[in-house]
């Protein structure tokens, strides 16, 4: 006999086609505010995995947000720090040079050489602490928080408020800053809009000045080093304790100066460069983004804060006369930026802000 045909096996496939489907029915029919929110936790799972503008910056910011704000925090509270080994590195210069080698040029150097070497290093020490004093306690600008109808092109999602042109928010002061470029240690401030040029001022100077040291000390650092090898080698040393400690600060000065110089004066040189581009730090790598994102369109992106580089050296160090550039780029001055921070022209207009 052929199963198909026996009557228990016919009832016992219908009863299973029933419980299957009496299963399924029963899968399906969940209670509705049971799925609703099932379906809502599943959506706001995937919200924190899925974004349409995730890209490698963002996950690699996700990934070390706990090493930047690490890093903001000793920032912010060890500033001070940072600003008392900048005046007792410099403080020790100044102490070799006033103790140990000004004697030396006033016994040894011709008249006119003495005349120069105090001119100059008084006017560079005077151009390094005046420019250094503006930078930290010049305020780098803010955005206005009680007006609102001030011109801004987004809106900073840490603030809440209204970001204008050029503007960026800093984590280690935790607001935003004024055309931002960063926020130096060495400073314990930001720099921006208006403490810019004090900035770049003191790491120009700062860098002139250890240069003068390295070059007019190399050969009493080439004496004082060849002294300090005889003084070892030697079994009786012929030099006395004030002799020696002549030497190692002779020593210890050429090293930090040109220490200082080669490192500091690459810094200078590339914000010397940003300027002559019309760019900040921060503007730098995004017009390299948004000139690489140009690019693959068959586009080219122009800096719209650009105006040439002559230009673009006047704005930053407020040049509007020729006299200017001896009155406030090689003496101390503490004129006010151009402009007030919060509107920029733009290329598009064709306009010489200053025509000198």
């Amino acid at each position: 006999m052929r199963w198909w045909w026996c009557p228990g096996s016919l009832v016992h496939l219908l009863r299973c086609i029933l419980l299957r489907s009496c299963s399924r029915r029963r899968r399906c029919r969940l209670p509705l505010w049971f799925t609703k929110r099932q379906a809502y936790l599943k959506l706001m799972l995937q919200s924190l995995f899925y974004n349409s503008l995730t890209d490698s910056d963002v996950v690699f910011d996700s990934l070390f947000e706990p090493m930047f704000w690490t890093v903001d925090y000793l920032t912010r509270w060890f500033g001070m720090v940072f600003v008392f080994l900048v005046v007792l590195l410099t403080s020790s210069i100044l102490v070799i040079a006033y103790v140990v080698l000004l004697p030396l040029v006033l016994n040894t150097y011709s008249p006119p050489w003495i005349a120069w070497h105090l001119c100059y290093g008084h006017w560079n020490l005077i151009m390094i602490a005046f420019h250094y004093y503006k930078a930290t306690k010049t305020s780098p600008g803010y955005p206005p928080v009680e007006k609102n109808d001030i011109p801004f092109v987004s809106v900073c999602k840490k603030c809440v408020t209204p970001k204008p042109a050029r503007t960026h928010h800093c984590g280690i002061c935790n607001r935003c800053i004024l055309k931002m470029d960063h926020h130096c240690p060495w400073l314990n401030n930001c720099v921006g809009h208006f403490n810019h040029r004090y900035f770049f001022s003191f790491c120009l100077f700062m860098t002139l000045g250890c240069l003068y040291c390295s070059i007019s000390g190399r050969n009493l650092f080439i004496d004082a080093y060849n002294a300090l090898e005889t003084d070892y080698v030697t079994p009786a040393p012929p030099y006395t304790f004030k002799e020696r400690m002549i030497n190692k600060s002779i020593i210890y000065m050429w090293v930090l100066t040109s220490t200082v110089a080669v490192a500091l004066g690459a810094l200078t040189t590339w914000h010397a460069l940003l300027i002559s581009r019309g760019e900040t730090s921060i503007e730098k790598h995004t017009n390299s983004k948004e000139k690489h994102r140009m690019a693959k369109m068959g586009q080219v992106y122009k800096n719209p804060f650009d105006y040439g580089r002559l230009h673009n050296w006047k704005v930053f160090f407020g040049v509007e006369k020729k006299s200017h550039w001896v009155t406030r780029v090689l003496l101390p001055s503490g004129h006010s930026p151009l402009g007030d921070g919060l509107t920029w022209d733009v290329f598009p207009l064709k306009k010489d802000p200053m025509p000198v």
